[in-house]
């Protein structure tokens, strides 16, 4: 694309943004819950607009889109999604979340992990300031309602010509102005068969997101093909495995993370490699090639925009965020019954056995962890079905990792491909040298030529296996500190509170609406919601695979309903 008047712009752009602030008050700001002594202030702004290396857009092309209604797509924060006001950013009226860098078309917007992981609820009124929690956010829409709004510019000309004035400046050129059409027909290619090809029929919703499925999706899809698209289309499939996204506290300290359990965790060289496949699901420019010379036969940073030092940043504040304190009145002697109930063994409805802080495995530089269970609990299997899908693999067909990954197959699983892309980029990252593996393995005597810290990134991505014979869909089991604050229930997001989970699955409610009203006493989503204009319809048993089955985990469902009150109180505590 043609940097056309970026340079001369850059004080345009904060201008035309801060255009956009008048929907905004900060007359009432949200309650800050308390999160440890180690989250300060300053942690909270750097989390909320450091950059890992997303590029959705350029800046000035955001601002300039419009809404079906005429308003700016960016107004209010992008707040009829869910998002929520930055009240720090730079320029003014960012989200949370949302980042602004330097990137090859000057200034661009991306996203970094707060967009997705920063919690606001609404109890009698007052709102709540939730760090590291699951957003409830409808990302799905966010990224249909994109789609429309490039789109009409394209093929709309009264839209265009009105994109392109505020872009290129009242007065452009023909010129300037068909080099704009042509660099944002270019852009939204690739974004548009990736949503036509995988955003499903039947919404995520708000506070859900087929997070695996989109990563393998742009991976596969959008950035392993050949030049100069980039795309394998056929490699895109429907995203129509759900999931709640998980709470950010005690995350680095996990032995294992991801739903399904297949990535090793618990120290900074996992946690990157964790972060690094966030980051290419979400907007990173990542279009690696062959070089015979290159350390491993590809180059895979040659034109790679993951922000490594940003990704360590993060996972620093990561570290530091505690989990939410409950805000609210607690008896004290109702709780402490429920300590022991929660202290029993599983089968007499406790939960410490699966959810209490085990030690879990040592890692590199003698880094604790926490044990985290994988079990199979009953509950929704769609996720594996993604696990085992395969793909074409494009420019990455033979790529190898020695010591630590296979060569890849002309079609191969989307999860060995992403492992591949992953490890690679990390290696390239910590030996930039032009030589081949084997050179410098047998050149110094090593069995493996990486630095020792890169030796546990043979654990990271670990696909989980099951067969027919003996099928077995197994997820996390966390500790549960802070477990109030992350309703919906279930890594599918099936169950609106604790109360309701404590239910036999047959007796849960079959439909709920999502948004960040919240019930105190059941602790989780409150049965009213005004935020979203959304109901979640769950399956029973019957259908374990639907995606959305909140069949699974019926422990503590025999206990009285005293104990089970007890148990509750007990958990807000954590």
């Amino acid at each position: 694309m043609s940097k056309i008047g970026f340079t001369s712009r850059i004080g345009g752009i904060v201008s035309a943004f801060a255009l956009l602030l008048p929907t905004l008050s900060f007359a009432a700001e949200p309650v800050i819950v308390d999160q440890g002594t180690k989250w300060t202030d300053t942690d909270r702004k750097d989390f909320y607009s450091r950059d890992q290396g997303s590029r959705l857009m350029p800046l000035q092309w955001i601002i300039a889109l419009k809404q079906p209604n005429g308003e700016p797509f960016m107004a209010d924060n992008l707040g009829r999604y869910g998002y929520l006001p930055n009240e720090t950013s730079h320029p003014a009226g960012m989200p949370i979340g949302f980042t602004i860098a330097n990137g090859q078309n000057g200034q661009e917007i991306g996203m970094n992990c707060a967009a997705c992981h920063t919690r606001q609820i609404e109890v009698a009124g007052t709102r709540y300031r939730i760090d590291g929690g699951p957003g409830i956010v409808d990302f799905q829409s966010f990224l249909a309602d994109l789609d429309v709004a490039v789109n009409t510019v394209l093929t709309n000309q009264q839209a265009f010509t009105d994109f392109a004035h505020a872009v290129l400046g009242p007065s452009p050129t023909s010129q300037a102005m068909d080099e704009l059409k042509k660099s944002v027909a270019a852009w939204h290619l690739p974004y548009h068969t990736l949503m036509t090809r995988a955003l499903p029929a039947q919404p995520w919703g708000p506070a859900r997101l087929d997070a695996v499925s989109m990563i393998f999706n742009r991976l596969a899809g959008l950035d392993i093909g050949p030049s100069p698209t980039y795309m394998i289309p056929e490699n895109i499939q429907p995203a129509i495995a759900p999931v709640r996204y998980p709470f950010l506290w005690n995350a680095a300290i996990q032995d294992k993370t991801q739903w399904p359990g297949f990535a090793s965790n618990g120290n900074d060289i996992l946690g990157l490699a964790r972060n690094l496949g966030e980051v290419y699901g979400v907007f990173a420019i990542f279009h690696p090639k062959k070089d015979s010379w290159r350390l491993l036969g590809i180059d895979y940073l040659a034109n790679n925009s993951a922000n490594f030092q940003g990704l360590s940043a993060l996972e620093d504040l990561i570290k530091k965020i505690g989990p939410p304190k409950w805000p609210w009145a607690i008896d004290q002697a109702l709780a402490d019954k429920g300590k022991a109930i929660y202290a029993r063994k599983t089968e007499d409805g406790g939960c410490a056995e699966c959810h209490g802080i085990t030690p879990g495995k040592t890692r590199f530089l003698d880094q604790k962890t926490w044990n985290t269970p994988i079990l199979d609990v009953g509950t929704d299997s769609r996720e594996y079905e993604v696990l085992s899908r395969t793909v074409k693999t494009g420019v990455l067909e033979g790529a190898k990792i020695p010591f630590l990954a296979a060569p890849l197959k002309p079609v191969d699983t989307a999860f060995n491909v992403l492992g591949t892309a992953v490890l690679g980029s990390i290696l390239q990252h910590y030996v930039p040298v032009l030589m081949k593996v084997e050179d410098v393995a047998q050149a110094i005597g090593l069995k493996s030529p990486f630095p020792p810290e890169t030796e546990s990134l043979k654990e990271a991505y670990i696909a989980p296996t099951t067969s027919e014979e003996n099928p077995s869909y197994a997820y996390e089991s966390r500790v549960l500190e802070g477990i109030w604050a992350a309703a919906p229930y279930l890594h599918n997001g099936s169950v609106p509170t604790l109360a309701e989970l404590l239910k036999p699955a047959a007796e849960r409610v079959s439909s709920f609406k999502i948004g960040p009203a919240y019930d105190i006493v059941n602790v989780g989503l409150a049965t009213e919601q005004t935020k979203f204009d959304y109901t979640l319809q769950t399956t029973d048993c019957s259908d374990r695979n639907s995606g959305n089955s909140r069949c699974g985990h019926e422990f503590g469902t025999t206990l009285s309903p005293d104990e089970k009150k007890a148990l509750l109180e007990y958990l807000k505590t954590l």
